[in-house]
């Protein structure tokens, strides 16, 4: 009983700290979802019309929804495990990676009709999307990203990998894309213009490296862990990391707030984590939300300041997402 009482004074004093910082992230509407089942992946954006498109994977589906109204604006069913969704406003398309038939689906952004089929693409899995080039890459197979020509809506190239790929994130003013491969227990580094890996970092310490987010600027990469709960912080210089914390369990999406110097953490054990920078080099648990047990994948939209958690559908709780909101 002597020993417990430290740790219960620590937790009580940790609770009473977070209570009287100020919020980061405060709740501003729900929306719900009712008849999605399963789980949910990954998210993407309409930023113009404020739409949101989410992957419920666990219901072969991909969700509209109005974030003005807080309604569901349409259901494109028929998908195959759909993991990755990107929108792009340009051509105003939806991508979505099916991960059973291996197939990206090309969808018109206005009428929902299906456009384009690509296939060959076993276990597509995450969409990222380069603005400069109009390049899309697409994580799949035992280890693969595929490049793909969205103003001809054809694959180009594909840039072989060790082990599956997880997320991955696309420096903006450079060519280097950097991958999560837990199974490799590395990260790729991935020269974009010469479409190869140029470096792999091991990753043997911190187990299940899964959500991934870039601070460009500082040169700094987050990469969330499992296996131990931990955030670690790399120098994407040298490879090498340069701190790591505690934080909740079975963490799937993670984001980066240039703005606010934050990063939002959403983790499946039924939390967010909100993590203050205070430097590159250093980092504090800011904000610390209860969520809903197994609600672990999310968006952030920095343009909104916005942050979105899809919370799936389990006993008495139906499924919806969970809109917060940015405090300056």
């Amino acid at each position: 009983m002597v020993q417990i009482l430290p740790i219960l004074l620590s937790f009580a004093l940790l609770t009473e700290s977070f209570a009287q910082e100020k919020a980061v992230l405060i709740p501003a509407q729900t929306i719900p979802l009712p008849g999605v089942q399963g789980r949910f992946d990954h998210f993407s954006i309409d930023v113009k019309n404020q739409r949101l498109f989410v992957a419920a994977l666990g219901n072969n589906t991909v969700e509209v929804i109005d974030i003005v109204s807080g309604k569901r604006l349409h259901t494109i069913s028929g998908m195959s495990k759909p993991t990755g969704v990107l929108y792009l406003a340009e051509p105003n398309q939806i991508y979505v990676a099916n991960g059973i038939e291996g197939t990206l689906k090309i969808f018109d952004g206005a009428a929902f009709k299906l456009m384009y089929t690509l296939g060959e693409l076993d276990d597509a899995d995450n969409l990222r999307y380069d603005s400069k080039t109009k390049l899309a890459y697409l994580g799949y197979g035992d280890g693969a990203i595929a490049v793909i020509d969205t103003l001809t809506a054809k694959q180009i190239a594909s840039i072989s990998l060790p082990a599956h790929p997880e997320a991955f994130q696309l420096e903006k003013n450079g060519p280097r894309l950097f991958v999560n491969l837990p199974n490799a227990r590395q990260i790729a580094v991935i020269d974009r213009n010469k479409r190869a890996v140029i470096a792999v970092w091991p990753f043997e310490r911190f187990l299940a490296n899964f959500p991934m987010a870039l601070d460009e600027a500082d040169n700094r990469l987050f990469i969330g862990c499992r296996k131990p709960a931990r955030l670690v912080v790399l120098d994407t210089i040298t490879g090498k990391s340069v701190t790591d914390m505690v934080i909740s369990g079975d963490t799937d999406d993670l984001f980066y707030d240039a703005v606010l110097k934050c990063l939002y953490v959403s983790c499946g054990e039924g939390f967010v984590d909100i993590v203050e920078q205070i430097n590159p080099d250093s980092y504090r648990m800011r904000q610390h939300i209860t969520a809903s047990f197994g609600a672990r994948t999310a968006l952030f939209c920095p343009d909104l300041g916005q942050f979105y958690l899809a919370v799936p559908m389990r006993d008495k709780q139906i499924a919806e997402i969970r809109v917060y909101k940015t405090v300056k």
